[in-house]
């Protein structure tokens, strides 16, 4: 038995670090958290704030396990990540293994690499209850909120909702962009852009300097402009930098992932999580931008190697942040010697930080900036040109400029032809367009962690969650919105003037969040009832507080009942006096009842309703279409949706009803549903619209081959295309030719896909829906649809498949209750609800083709 037990958060962390220290140590994982608040109730008392922590369910034979080990060891290492939630771990590690103070040592490091460990083992330390309590005084607030806010948004809004400290922050900045958009009025103004010519004919483009605000303004310049000889007035040249950025911090690497790869920021977490604990890169949750002295060193010597003396330019930058946590590094490669890895995902993500890192330390590109002035003296306003010439490239060798979302491609400079002042130019053609102002941009998942950094709400640990959150309570989402149209005008000078009104398309958005009603209707109560935990400062001011915590300087529970003493009274009051908030927009009045006609969210989500709650006659109801909301829509667009749904004239015998669904519009046909195409509106779905629509899909379901006897068809779904097999769903990738599959083409297809089949299950029990089956990362439990953890063993280590071919069904059993307590327990069955007697649809008469 080893003499010194070490214990780390991940089983991937214990594999690396044991291969350092050797035979004498034990390392093995706590996976994270061992204890935690009570799933059930709060779990705090809330006289003096002390929580009652549990072990997890699905983590008690771990802690027996781990407790085991520690009472045979001589000495405990207590390894879990430098923040603040990393040491709430270590101390609940003590706590729960009852592990005494000269027997257990707390180590630090924010690289895996050996001399790193090794210099962790010769620096231990005691646990720093002041960071514990930072953590405890954020789990417990947060507890609070949500369990005292959440049950009153099920008792004024709708069931089933809740509410957060920071998710409900997050959700506020995303529905106060979509309303300063939806209040945002465009102004015009004709933007003027000349192209002149010198003496070798050379193209020169530049731009008026002043906007005009009419038509008639414009006209007037371009008319002036017409008759004027054109000629430099002034070229003026300046030496000018650009500088790398400061390495990556946790939300700049989630920005730059998003903006350069695509990644979401869940995504990059989960891909930089991998490549901290298989050693690649440092700590991937710190807000500082700090290297230390030995990584810009290591740096240096890579550049000088690699680029060569005028390359280097060592330096350190300054963290602007005054909140940033502890004493972490920037984000950087452990290894500045190692470029690229094997796995493509891994890969892209570690050469982003890796060029980062590098550039950082890199120097300057130094640049030559030209502006020529062109114009007349009798001419109000001058045209400018602007260009740049890199003259030494620095850091940009390695790293190109790192641009926001919002900036303008229009405004990259360009270089310019030689001129000189005074020179003659010719214009080849001026052109004044009408350009409207633009509404203020929807978040995009990088955008939106940024304003949260800038704001000070969340920390580094927080910001992917907190995304997740609210995309997982439906808060919000993203949609695709299409562009509109609208005219412009465009006047052109060239022999002569010429006028032209185009279409311009605007407003089309995809992949950048838009509030859904549920989450405007929740938000705009939390704001109106609880203003000051919806403040953008006092979020903010929490973070404060817990930072203030951290450092030593405020008892935890201080804060709480500072907090509390404000809170508690205000929530009573909510909950006695506040109004339901249901989003109500009454639209106007039904031409045919005269009842008043409401938008608002009911206990299923958004509807239209025909009359009140409380009228004898029941109300009417109906679904809103997926791209419409309660806050936009007019009286007109809610008429129309009583239309649906209705019958068309049966086909081949078969009933043929268009609807509106939970996925959108559709035909139902006999028992088969057929969703409609984006363009189609289901109001316009006629009988011959229906049938042509019916005939694609009995042609797109028709077999287009078979293998090995049986039908093979294929078709679009939302993974892209596929072939069919039985019930077996075959992508196929874009190497094939989709529209002219051939047999080979099929046979090759269906073959590698059974071989993965094969390959895919390790174990299965068909009649109970569970199985065991290799997965992306490793094997997992399918329990009907839930993809379910397989635990660790006793020291941390990871099933083999071959293990798991022998596991019993009981075991198994076993592990999916403790990740799911209703597991296998049958549910009551409900009494069946009445019925009340449905107006049959009006039959919408064509005539037959």
């Amino acid at each position: 038995m080893s003499k010194n037990l070490v214990i780390v958060e991940s089983p991937a962390k214990a594999k690396t670090i044991q291969k350092y220290l050797g035979n004498d140590f034990e390392v093995t994982s706590s996976m994270g958290h061992i204890r935690d608040l009570p799933k059930k109730g709060m779990g705090i008392n809330l006289e003096t704030f002390t929580p009652d922590y549990e072990v997890s369910s699905d983590k008690k034979k771990l802690v027996t396990e781990l407790k085991a080990l520690a009472k045979k060891a001589d000495m405990v290492w207590l390894a879990s990540d430098e923040d603040r939630e990393g040491e709430a771990i270590a101390w609940h590690l003590a706590e729960e293994l009852k592990l005494k103070g000269d027997k257990t040592k707390r180590i630090v490091f924010h690289e895996i690499t050996k001399n790193a460990i090794l210099k962790a083992i010769e620096n231990p330390r005691n646990i720093d209850q002041n960071l514990v309590n930072a953590q405890q005084a954020r789990r417990v607030l947060d507890r609070i909120v949500g369990f005292e806010m959440s049950p009153v948004l099920w008792k004024k809004v709708k069931p089933g909702l809740s509410a957060g400290r920071v998710q409900s922050v997050a959700v506020r900045l995303v529905v106060e962009r979509e309303k300063e958009i939806m209040n945002f009025s465009p102004q015009a103004a004709y933007k003027v852009e000349g192209t002149f010519l010198n003496g070798d004919k050379k193209e020169i483009l530049a731009k008026l300097k002043k906007d005009f605000a009419t038509e008639q303004e414009a006209e007037g310049f371009l008319t002036q402009c017409s008759t004027t000889d054109f000629k430099v007035l002034n070229v003026e040249k300046k030496p000018g930098q650009r500088s790398a950025s400061a390495p990556f911090t946790t939300s700049t690497l989630q920005q730059e992932a998003s903006n350069r790869l695509g990644y979401s920021v869940t995504t990059t977490m989960r891909v930089a999580q991998r490549l901290y604990e298989e050693g690649y890169i440092t700590y991937m949750r710190t807000d500082s931008v700090n290297l230390s002295q030995e990584a810009i060193n290591s740096a240096k010597a890579t550049i000088l190697k690699e680029y060569g003396e005028e390359y280097s330019a060592p330096r350190n930058y300054t963290t602007k942040n005054a909140s940033a946590q502890e004493a972490h590094e920037a984000i950087r490669p452990t290894d500045f010697g190692v470029k690229s890895i094997g796995d493509v995902q891994l890969n892209k993500l570690y050469q982003l930080i890796h060029k980062r890192a590098i550039a950082s330390q890199m120097a300057n590109a130094k640049i030559e900036k030209t502006v020529i002035e062109i114009g007349h003296q009798k001419l109000a306003h001058h045209f400018e040109a602007a260009g740049e010439v890199i003259i030494f490239d620095g850091f940009l060798k390695v790293y190109g400029i790192t641009k926001s979302e919002d900036d303008e491609d229009e405004n990259d400079e360009k270089l310019l032809p030689k001129v000189s002042i005074g020179e003659g130019l010719l214009y080849k053609k001026i052109i004044a367009t009408e350009k409207f102002t633009k509404a203020p941009a929807r978040y995009t998942e990088a955008a939106l962690v940024r304003k949260l950094e800038e704001l000070g709400i969340g920390r580094p640990s927080t910001y992917a969650p907190t995304i997740q959150t609210i995309q997982n309570r439906e808060y919000v989402d993203k949609r695709e919105i299409s562009a509109k149209e609208r005219e412009i005008v465009q006047l052109t000078l060239t022999s002569s003037l010429k006028k032209e009104t185009l279409v311009e398309k605007y407003g089309a958005d995809k992949n950048k969040f838009l509030p859904t009603d549920i989450g405007i209707v929740v938000n705009d109560f939390l704001v109106n009832n609880f203003n000051e935990i919806l403040d953008y400062g006092f979020t903010a001011r929490v973070e404060e507080a817990f930072d203030i915590i951290a450092e030593g300087n405020r008892a935890w529970k201080d804060v709480m009942t500072e907090f509390y003493g404000k809170f508690h009274p205000r929530i009573a009051d909510v909950e006695e006096n506040a109004d339901r908030a249901t989003g109500d927009r009454i639209l106007g009045t039904d031409p045919k009842t005269g009842k008043n006609i409401h938008a608002r969210i009911g206990r299923f989500g958004a509807m239209i309703q025909i009359g009140e709650t409380d009228d004898e006659e029941k109300p009417i109801f109906a679904s809103l279409m997926p791209h419409q909301n309660i806050s936009t829509i007019t009286l007109e667009e809610a008429l129309e949706l009583f239309k649906i749904p209705f019958n068309l004239n049966d086909y081949e015998g078969k009933e043929v009803v268009v609807g509106v669904g939970r996925f959108g519009p559709y035909i139902k046909w006999g028992e088969a549903y057929i969703s409609l195409p984006k363009n189609v509106d289901p109001l316009s779905v006629d009988n011959d619209i229906a049938l042509e629509i019916i005939e694609e899909k009995k042609k797109a379901d028709a077999p287009i081959a078979t293998y090995k006897g049986e039908p093979v068809t294929k078709g679009t779904g939302r993974f892209g295309p596929f072939i069919k097999y039985k019930d077996i769903f075959v992508n196929v990738p874009k190497k094939y030719d989709f529209n002219n599959l051939s047999q080979s083409d099929i046979n090759e297809l269906i073959d590698a896909k059974l071989e993965k089949e094969a390959n895919r299950y390790i174990q299965q029990w068909e009649d109970q829906k569970v199985s065991l089956e290799n997965g992306r990362w490793g094997p997992f439990i399918r329990f009907n649809k839930k993809m379910l953890k397989i635990p660790f063993k006793s020291k941390g280590e990871k099933y083999t498949a071959e293990e798991l071919q022998n596991i019993s069904f009981n075991e198994v059993k076993k592990w999916i209750i403790a990740q799911d307590e209703t597991a296998f327990k049958e549910k009551a069955k409900k009494a069946p609800a009445k019925k009340t007697a449905a107006k049959k649809p009006a039959t919408k008469k064509t005539s037959k083709k």
